[in-house]
């Protein structure tokens, strides 16, 4: 018989420990399949950031460089300046990236580092207690939230893809969600258009993925991918927001 589906080169063989339900198992996935299109896992270089991202090294067969909290594009940028010749991304979710670390972010896209970050968006703190982040939806409960997200005392979501496509220095900024097939063919497109900007040396690439945290959210699996793909996706909208090729 004709193997059609298999598991990535660049995945490793483990069970995953995630939440049922979340989807850094499928984010991990369309990486790993990047990866082996683009033959780079022999020199790859992952940057963890701090939360459920951490883990890069226990999923992904490359060499991982554990980053302080919110400084995964500040190591990465040290990385790929010290090793350019070496295919650097980051992984970090929306409490480690839009929070502690906002500087870094905008000041490694504005100056163009030629690295890939994949920033994983569930609108919540998902390992150190569900805390409100700042993609926390407007009137969405959390640990520090009791009663919804007050957009007068606590600001709008921010939207990233947006925020950063405005930046002289970024080359390819977009949004995905991996809830249904629809979704998950079209984020694996544009994980593979921000690796090839990196490939081809062309720039800070930045590819923002929904994802769901049923577990901090307080739903079951259904219902969390449900809301991605309705509450999450109404207000961080899908699609690409720079792409230089196309300009």
């Amino acid at each position: 018989m004709q193997q059609v589906f298999k598991r990535p080169i660049s995945l490793k063989d483990v069970q995953t420990h995630f939440c049922p339900g979340c989807h850094h198992g499928t984010i991990h996935r369309l990486v790993a399949e990047a990866l082996d299109e683009f033959g780079v896992q022999g020199r790859t270089i992952g940057v963890a950031s701090v939360g459920c991202s951490v883990f890069l090294y226990g999923y992904f067969d490359i060499d991982v460089v554990e980053a302080p909290h919110g400084r995964a594009s500040a190591v990465a940028t040290g990385v790929k300046r010290a090793r350019p010749d070496n295919f650097v991304f980051t992984y970090q979710g929306d409490g480690d990236l839009a929070a502690i670390g906002t500087a870094e972010i905008i000041h490694a896209a504005n100056r163009g580092e030629d690295i890939t970050v994949i920033f994983v968006n569930n609108t919540t703190y998902g390992m150190t207690g569900g805390q409100m982040a700042p993609t926390t939806l407007v009137g969405q409960k959390t640990s520090t939230s009791p009663y919804g997200r007050n957009q007068h005392k606590d600001g709008a979501p921010i939207r990233m893809a947006e925020l950063l496509a405005q930046l002289e220095g970024v080359a390819f900024s977009a949004r995905v969600a991996v809830n249904n097939p629809k979704n998950i063919i079209d984020a694996k497109r544009q994980f593979k258009k921000a690796f090839r900007y990196q490939v081809e040396g062309k720039g800070f690439s930045f590819i923002e993925a929904l994802s769901a945290c049923p577990t901090n959210w307080g739903m079951n699996a259904i219902a969390a991918n449900e809301r991605v793909g309705s509450e999450m996706a109404d207000y961080f909208k899908l699609g690409v927001f720079k792409n230089t090729d196309n300009m």
